[in-house]
């Protein structure tokens, strides 16, 4: 039996009003999709989890807000703030070819097409332009544009590599 892997969808950003309501952002396309979602698993700064089924969610102005079982005050609220909101992966809605979700790109070998390896995706950015794929190793850092068919030539998931049109020297 495999572990279930979880996928970070937003975060507890802060308290609204008395009675242990909180915001949250969410980093779904739209923001309230994120209530479609019916297991979520919080994750406080200090390493408690929770799981939880069908969290009361709402939209109050620009904000997200939730009530969390249990949770009727802003004391008890507060353990939460700052906590990561994760479903399931395979909970995510299937996507056409050539598509991905950004938490399947994180951790993939960056290489160029002569063979020569930039690191690994950190994580991604959007930018409003074009998604951005921080890239990592041992001594730097890259900034490159996720931009299929110009700079992205191949992305092989299963083989955990993205290789890339790239001058290593930038």
């Amino acid at each position: 039996m495999s572990e279930t892997r979880w996928v970070v969808l937003g975060r507890i950003v802060g308290h609204h009003g008395l009675r242990g309501e909180l915001k949250l952002y969410s980093y779904t396309e739209p923001p309230e999709q994120i209530f479609s979602y019916r297991a979520w698993r919080l994750r406080a700064t200090d390493g408690r989890e929770t799981e939880l089924q069908r969290v009361d969610g709402k939209r109050h102005g620009k904000a997200l807000i939730i009530s969390l079982p249990e949770v009727l005050d802003r004391d008890a609220a507060a353990v939460w703030m700052d906590a990561e909101i994760g479903v399931a992966r395979d909970a995510l809605a299937p996507l056409p070819e050539g598509e991905f979700y950004w938490a399947d790109l994180e951790g993939l070998e960056v290489i160029t097409l002569e063979g020569v390896s930039l690191g690994r995706v950190s994580h991604l950015i959007s930018t409003g332009a074009n998604d951005v794929m921080v890239v990592r190793d041992s001594e730097r850092e890259r900034l490159l544009p996720f931009v299929p068919g110009q700079w992205v030539q191949q992305v092989d998931v299963a083989a955990g590599r993205i290789v890339v049109d790239w001058d290593p020297a930038f």
